[in-house]
């Protein structure tokens, strides 16, 4: 793997901003689910604040992660989470993952972590961290995180279950609980079958939505 470094993203890091949106927008038309949009501005006011971490490699982008703050700081999620194509395939998501991680922890460190992802590979690093599967019911309830969901092609979705069930999983760290030992629950064709499952029944609704109209 190259040598990239991950740090904490300060306004030096504006330049970047266009790319990144590029990239996160690429990465949603690729999949063509559960990538939300972000805007430049949005990405610059992530960076000033120190909510924002960075990978290049020789100055040029390798990867970015940012953090929200929810519920006057009881939630932060971690969100953006993108890796350019050419540093791709070499555990570098997961690095930046677990930096964006441990800041998240020193910056705010009675805030449960939470965050929401159509990913296994994600879920498998969420997993390690110590998060666990939850109900949305048990995310923040503040509009403005969930507003955020616009741009998602599974918006309409998530508004037809009143936010209570989406294509995404919701996965939450408690800190409370952090000396509790972790539970082996991750099984990657297990949450294969049940994300199958999960998206034939949701999009058949979507689908019914858009007749009923």
């Amino acid at each position: 793997m190259k040598h990239v470094d991950i740090s904490i993203a300060d306004e030096s890091h504006s330049r970047y901003a266009q790319e990144i949106c590029d990239v996160i927008s690429a990465s949603a038309k690729v999949r063509g689910t559960g990538i939300a949009k972000r805007t430049p501005e949005y990405i610059y006011a992530k960076m000033k604040s120190g909510n924002a971490i960075i990978a290049l490699f020789q100055k040029r982008f390798a990867g970015f992660c940012y953090i929200e703050v929810w519920g006057h700081e009881k939630y932060v999620a971690h969100s953006g989470l993108i890796v350019h194509p050419d540093f791709r395939n070499q555990g570098l998501a997961k690095k930046i993952k677990e930096f964006t991680f441990n800041h998240s922890l020193q910056k705010y460190p009675t805030s449960k972590v939470f965050g929401i992802t159509t990913g296994l590979a994600v879920m498998k690093i969420n997993s390690d961290l110590g998060y666990k599967p939850v109900t949305f019911s048990e995310l923040t309830d503040d509009p403005k995180f969930w507003s955020g969901c616009k741009t998602c092609t599974n918006f309409e979705i998530l508004t037809s279950k009143d936010h209570k069930m989406c294509l995404c999983t919701g996965m939450l760290y408690d800190p409370s609980k952090k000396e509790r030992k972790k539970e082996k629950w991750f099984n990657r064709s297990v949450l294969k079958r049940l994300k199958n499952i999960k998206q034939t029944m949701l999009v058949s609704n979507k689908q019914l939505l858009l007749w009923k109209k």
